[in-house]
């Protein structure tokens, strides 16, 4: 069985819309391509890294639309790299829609997205979920991840979509490594999916020395 990988860009109070550009989403959110004042030649390399081993793409429908009328174009340019895995890369469709699938390797998955998903585990190693907040709400949901990247920006908004917007449910996650931060103030963290759901405890009790006057 594959990891579903999911790769979000985040501010600090947890917005996650449109962080590439105001044409991203350009209706209701004032604040399109936040992330571009912040990126640095720390944050690229972690990017960069994080796609290694990528043998599938899951996306919203959304998300794929912005990635099929850029990507495509890009082999041979400053983002080669990327641009040849993820033109080479079957792409999987998480929409309710018809989208166009003109993308080579485009798939449209069906209404049982939980069950799709679970068959894409099965048939891949390392399966990257990036951006696709809607999708991510049913992944959280339905514990069908192993991994979360965050890049977490030193920058407050206070509207738009967040990565918790509603489908986050109970779950224990485990930091995979030390977190990375860049010199403008960007943190990496990388977590994994950890068994059982959070506990809680007493704060008060005597083995925290509570109380205690010495």
């Amino acid at each position: 069985m594959g990891l579903i990988h999911i790769e979000l860009f985040a501010t600090l109070d947890l917005v996650g819309q449109s962080p590439g550009g105001p044409e991203e989403d350009p209706v209701g959110f004032p604040f399109g391509g936040w992330q571009a004042p912040l990126l640095d030649e720390v944050a690229g390399a972690q990017v960069g890294a994080a796609y290694e081993g990528t043998d599938a793409l899951l996306l919203g429908r959304r998300t794929y639309d912005i990635f099929a009328a850029y990507w495509p174009y890009q082999e041979g340019g400053e983002d080669n790299e990327i641009a040849t895995l993820f033109n080479s890369v079957p792409k999987y469709v998480a929409s309710r829609g018809r989208p166009d699938l003109s993308w080579a390797g485009s798939t449209r998955l069906g209404p049982d997205l939980a069950g799709a998903v679970r068959e894409i585990r099965d048939r891949h190693e390392h399966v990257k979920v990036v951006g696709s907040l809607n999708l991510v709400q049913t992944l959280l949901r339905e514990k069908l991840f192993d991994r979360l990247d965050l890049w977490v920006h030193p920058i407050v908004l206070g509207v738009g979509k967040k990565v918790f917007d509603g489908g986050a449910v109970p779950t224990n996650v485990t930091l995979l490594e030390p977190p990375v931060a860049g010199p403008k103030g960007t943190v990496y963290l990388r977590y994994g999916l950890a068994e059982g759901t959070p506990g809680t405890g007493d704060m008060s009790a005597p083995d925290r020395g509570a109380g205690r006057d010495d």
